[in-house]
Protein backbone atom coordinates (compact mmCIF):
# COMPACT_ATOMS: atom_id res chain seq x y z
CA UNK A 1 0.00 0.00 0.00
CA UNK A 2 1.54 3.65 -1.13
CA UNK A 3 0.26 6.61 0.68
CA UNK A 4 -0.67 10.01 -1.49
CA UNK A 5 2.80 11.05 -2.36
CA UNK A 6 4.41 8.49 -2.81
CA UNK A 7 5.43 7.02 0.31
CA UNK A 8 5.15 3.74 2.12
CA UNK A 9 3.03 3.09 4.68
CA UNK A 10 4.80 1.94 8.34
CA UNK A 11 2.16 -0.62 8.20
CA UNK A 12 3.55 -2.61 5.11
CA UNK A 13 6.64 -2.07 6.24
CA UNK A 14 5.92 -4.01 9.16
CA UNK A 15 6.92 -8.20 8.91
CA UNK A 16 4.00 -10.17 9.82
CA UNK A 17 3.78 -11.49 13.75
CA UNK A 18 6.05 -15.10 13.84
CA UNK A 19 8.01 -14.11 10.19
CA UNK A 20 11.42 -14.52 12.28
CA UNK A 21 10.09 -17.82 13.87
CA UNK A 22 8.81 -19.41 10.42
CA UNK A 23 12.32 -17.77 8.61
CA UNK A 24 14.40 -19.68 11.58
CA UNK A 25 12.60 -22.78 11.26
CA UNK A 26 13.25 -22.88 7.60
CA UNK A 27 16.68 -22.16 8.02
CA UNK A 28 16.94 -24.94 10.55
CA UNK A 29 15.25 -27.63 8.80
CA UNK A 30 17.34 -26.04 5.34
CA UNK A 31 21.08 -26.77 7.31
CA UNK A 32 19.56 -29.88 8.61
CA UNK A 33 19.04 -31.34 5.62
CA UNK A 34 22.42 -29.80 4.65
CA UNK A 35 24.35 -31.74 6.82
CA UNK A 36 21.90 -34.72 7.08
CA UNK A 37 24.34 -37.84 6.67
CA UNK A 38 23.14 -40.59 4.22
CA UNK A 39 23.92 -44.07 5.62
CA UNK A 40 23.23 -47.24 3.44
CA UNK A 41 23.55 -50.68 5.51
CA UNK A 42 23.87 -53.96 3.70
CA UNK A 43 22.29 -56.79 5.98
CA UNK A 44 24.62 -59.88 4.83
CA UNK A 45 22.69 -62.45 7.48
CA UNK A 46 20.28 -64.75 6.51
CA UNK A 47 18.75 -64.71 9.73
CA UNK A 48 16.36 -62.22 9.90
CA UNK A 49 16.25 -62.52 13.84
CA UNK A 50 20.17 -63.16 14.39
CA UNK A 51 22.87 -61.58 16.08
CA UNK A 52 24.14 -59.45 13.25
CA UNK A 53 20.70 -58.13 12.63
CA UNK A 54 20.36 -57.02 16.33
CA UNK A 55 23.17 -54.79 16.03
CA UNK A 56 22.76 -53.65 12.84
CA UNK A 57 19.55 -52.35 14.17
CA UNK A 58 20.76 -50.29 17.02
CA UNK A 59 23.20 -48.69 14.81
CA UNK A 60 20.40 -47.53 12.50
CA UNK A 61 18.42 -46.37 15.41
CA UNK A 62 21.28 -44.55 16.63
CA UNK A 63 21.69 -43.24 13.63
CA UNK A 64 18.14 -42.01 13.05
CA UNK A 65 17.63 -40.95 15.86
CA UNK A 66 20.83 -38.33 15.59
CA UNK A 67 18.27 -37.05 12.19
CA UNK A 68 20.44 -39.23 9.33
CA UNK A 69 18.45 -40.62 6.83
CA UNK A 70 19.28 -44.43 6.48
CA UNK A 71 18.46 -47.79 4.64
CA UNK A 72 18.92 -51.28 4.59
CA UNK A 73 19.42 -53.38 2.18
CA UNK A 74 19.25 -57.19 3.05
CA UNK A 75 21.89 -58.84 0.61
CA UNK A 76 20.40 -62.22 0.06
CA UNK A 77 16.82 -60.66 -1.17
CA UNK A 78 18.56 -58.01 -3.94
CA UNK A 79 18.51 -59.47 -7.59
CA UNK A 80 22.70 -59.46 -8.54
CA UNK A 81 24.13 -61.63 -10.61
CA UNK A 82 28.10 -62.98 -10.11
CA UNK A 83 30.73 -60.89 -11.30
CA UNK A 84 32.15 -62.44 -14.81
CA UNK A 85 35.55 -60.87 -14.27
CA UNK A 86 34.95 -59.84 -18.18
CA UNK A 87 36.98 -56.46 -17.61
CA UNK A 88 34.62 -54.54 -19.84
CA UNK A 89 34.07 -51.94 -16.74
CA UNK A 90 37.71 -51.08 -17.35
CA UNK A 91 36.65 -49.70 -20.67
CA UNK A 92 32.69 -48.91 -19.68
CA UNK A 93 33.35 -46.90 -16.65
CA UNK A 94 30.71 -48.85 -14.90
CA UNK A 95 29.94 -52.93 -14.80
CA UNK A 96 28.51 -54.24 -18.00
CA UNK A 97 26.01 -56.67 -16.50
CA UNK A 98 22.98 -55.81 -17.25
CA UNK A 99 18.90 -57.65 -15.86
CA UNK A 100 19.55 -57.43 -12.39
CA UNK A 101 19.32 -54.73 -9.00
CA UNK A 102 23.17 -53.05 -9.62
CA UNK A 103 22.58 -50.06 -11.38
CA UNK A 104 20.44 -49.08 -8.68
CA UNK A 105 21.81 -50.34 -6.08
CA UNK A 106 25.59 -48.67 -7.13
CA UNK A 107 23.62 -45.22 -7.46
CA UNK A 108 23.00 -45.82 -3.35
CA UNK A 109 26.59 -46.70 -3.17
CA UNK A 110 28.03 -43.55 -4.83
CA UNK A 111 25.36 -41.70 -2.98
CA UNK A 112 26.09 -42.85 0.42
CA UNK A 113 28.52 -40.82 2.96
CA UNK A 114 28.20 -44.10 5.45
CA UNK A 115 28.70 -47.53 4.74
CA UNK A 116 27.66 -50.51 6.56
CA UNK A 117 28.45 -54.05 6.45
CA UNK A 118 26.54 -56.13 8.95
CA UNK A 119 27.80 -59.90 8.89
CA UNK A 120 28.52 -62.81 10.39
CA UNK A 121 31.43 -64.55 10.18
CA UNK A 122 31.14 -67.72 8.32
CA UNK A 123 34.63 -69.58 7.64
CA UNK A 124 36.50 -66.39 8.93
CA UNK A 125 34.91 -64.69 6.02
CA UNK A 126 31.84 -62.87 5.00
CA UNK A 127 28.13 -64.56 4.11
CA UNK A 128 28.32 -65.46 0.84
CA UNK A 129 25.41 -62.65 -0.63
CA UNK A 130 27.82 -59.67 0.76
CA UNK A 131 31.06 -61.35 -1.34
CA UNK A 132 28.99 -61.08 -4.84
CA UNK A 133 27.59 -57.27 -3.94
CA UNK A 134 31.65 -56.62 -2.97
CA UNK A 135 32.49 -58.51 -6.43
CA UNK A 136 30.71 -55.85 -8.01
CA UNK A 137 32.94 -53.52 -6.79
CA UNK A 138 35.47 -53.63 -8.95
CA UNK A 139 33.54 -51.55 -11.38
CA UNK A 140 34.66 -48.98 -9.78
CA UNK A 141 37.59 -48.92 -10.35
CA UNK A 142 40.06 -49.36 -13.44
CA UNK A 143 42.60 -51.92 -13.04
CA UNK A 144 46.03 -51.84 -14.72
CA UNK A 145 48.44 -54.93 -14.54
CA UNK A 146 51.55 -53.32 -14.33
CA UNK A 147 55.20 -55.89 -13.71
CA UNK A 148 54.99 -55.00 -10.30
CA UNK A 149 51.30 -56.27 -9.75
CA UNK A 150 48.39 -53.95 -9.72
CA UNK A 151 47.74 -50.34 -10.05
CA UNK A 152 43.83 -49.60 -8.74
CA UNK A 153 42.27 -45.86 -9.57
CA UNK A 154 38.61 -45.33 -8.78
CA UNK A 155 37.04 -43.25 -11.46
CA UNK A 156 35.43 -41.29 -8.50
CA UNK A 157 37.31 -41.13 -5.20
CA UNK A 158 35.19 -41.91 -2.17
CA UNK A 159 35.51 -40.20 0.78
CA UNK A 160 33.21 -42.23 2.82
CA UNK A 161 32.68 -44.04 6.33
CA UNK A 162 32.94 -47.75 6.03
CA UNK A 163 31.78 -49.70 8.98
CA UNK A 164 31.64 -53.47 9.94
CA UNK A 165 29.05 -55.17 12.14
CA UNK A 166 30.80 -58.42 12.46
CA UNK A 167 29.14 -61.26 14.63
CA UNK A 168 30.64 -64.75 15.24
CA UNK A 169 31.00 -67.89 17.65
CA UNK A 170 34.69 -67.44 18.17
CA UNK A 171 35.77 -65.99 21.31
CA UNK A 172 38.90 -64.43 19.55
CA UNK A 173 37.98 -61.56 17.34
CA UNK A 174 41.05 -62.11 15.43
CA UNK A 175 39.61 -64.89 13.72
CA UNK A 176 37.17 -61.89 11.49
CA UNK A 177 40.71 -60.62 10.46
CA UNK A 178 40.65 -61.85 6.96
CA UNK A 179 37.08 -59.15 6.44
CA UNK A 180 39.56 -56.49 8.35
CA UNK A 181 42.17 -56.59 5.91
CA UNK A 182 39.61 -57.20 2.67
CA UNK A 183 37.32 -53.76 3.45
CA UNK A 184 40.78 -51.80 4.83
CA UNK A 185 42.08 -52.97 1.31
CA UNK A 186 38.79 -52.07 -0.03
CA UNK A 187 38.98 -48.52 1.90
CA UNK A 188 42.11 -47.62 0.38
CA UNK A 189 42.20 -48.07 -3.45
CA UNK A 190 39.09 -46.35 -3.97
CA UNK A 191 40.12 -43.05 -2.37
CA UNK A 192 42.85 -41.85 0.31
CA UNK A 193 40.25 -40.44 2.40
CA UNK A 194 38.04 -43.44 3.30
CA UNK A 195 38.07 -44.68 6.93
CA UNK A 196 36.85 -48.00 8.02
CA UNK A 197 36.04 -48.71 11.77
CA UNK A 198 34.62 -52.00 12.97
CA UNK A 199 32.85 -53.54 15.70
CA UNK A 200 32.91 -57.37 16.65
CA UNK A 201 30.65 -59.37 18.78
CA UNK A 202 32.46 -63.01 19.73
CA UNK A 203 31.17 -65.71 21.46
CA UNK A 204 27.79 -65.57 19.51
CA UNK A 205 26.83 -68.78 18.12
CA UNK A 206 23.27 -68.48 18.46
CA UNK A 207 19.96 -66.93 17.23
CA UNK A 208 19.32 -63.67 19.95
CA UNK A 209 21.99 -64.84 21.81
CA UNK A 210 22.86 -61.07 21.77
CA UNK A 211 20.05 -60.22 24.00
CA UNK A 212 19.51 -62.87 26.26
CA UNK A 213 19.65 -62.18 29.93
CA UNK A 214 22.50 -63.81 32.40
CA UNK A 215 20.10 -66.87 33.12
CA UNK A 216 19.16 -67.56 29.63
CA UNK A 217 23.18 -67.60 28.88
CA UNK A 218 23.34 -69.62 31.61
CA UNK A 219 20.88 -72.45 30.61
CA UNK A 220 22.33 -71.98 26.75
CA UNK A 221 26.04 -72.56 27.86
CA UNK A 222 26.45 -76.04 28.62
CA UNK A 223 24.56 -77.03 25.56
CA UNK A 224 27.35 -74.85 23.39
CA UNK A 225 30.12 -76.31 25.45
CA UNK A 226 30.91 -73.10 27.66
CA UNK A 227 31.14 -72.95 31.29
CA UNK A 228 28.24 -71.24 32.90
CA UNK A 229 30.80 -69.49 34.78
CA UNK A 230 31.18 -66.85 31.97
CA UNK A 231 27.67 -65.91 31.73
CA UNK A 232 27.23 -63.03 33.70
CA UNK A 233 30.23 -61.66 32.11
CA UNK A 234 29.25 -62.11 28.52
CA UNK A 235 25.71 -59.83 29.28
CA UNK A 236 27.36 -57.55 30.35
CA UNK A 237 29.91 -57.52 27.46
CA UNK A 238 26.86 -58.21 24.91
CA UNK A 239 25.27 -55.30 26.09
CA UNK A 240 28.70 -52.81 26.18
CA UNK A 241 28.15 -54.25 22.26
CA UNK A 242 25.02 -53.33 21.97
CA UNK A 243 25.96 -49.61 23.09
CA UNK A 244 28.90 -49.14 21.17
CA UNK A 245 26.26 -49.62 18.07
CA UNK A 246 24.04 -46.97 19.06
CA UNK A 247 26.56 -44.93 20.08
CA UNK A 248 28.38 -45.25 16.84
CA UNK A 249 25.41 -44.80 14.41
CA UNK A 250 24.51 -41.63 16.58
CA UNK A 251 28.43 -40.43 16.25
CA UNK A 252 28.24 -40.98 12.46
CA UNK A 253 24.91 -39.51 12.00
CA UNK A 254 26.52 -35.67 11.76
CA UNK A 255 28.54 -33.99 9.01
CA UNK A 256 31.09 -32.66 11.59
CA UNK A 257 32.13 -36.40 13.03
CA UNK A 258 32.59 -36.90 9.44
CA UNK A 259 34.99 -33.88 8.41
CA UNK A 260 36.90 -34.72 11.25
CA UNK A 261 38.08 -37.68 9.90
CA UNK A 262 36.88 -39.85 12.32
Amino acid sequence: MVKPGGRQSRHTLQKPRGHRGAHRSRKNNFYKRLFQRNILAFNGSPRRAGNTTHLLREFLRGALEAGARAEELVAEELNLKYCRGCLRCNVLKRCSIKGDDWEAVSQKILKADVLVFASPIYFHHLTAPLKKLLDRFRSFIHVQITEQGLRHTPWQPWQKRVVLLLCMGSSNDADAQPVLDLFNFLGSVLGTSNNVRSIIGTRLAVVNQVTMDAEQLRALYPKIGLPESLAEEDYHRNQALMRNCYELGKELATAETLNRGK
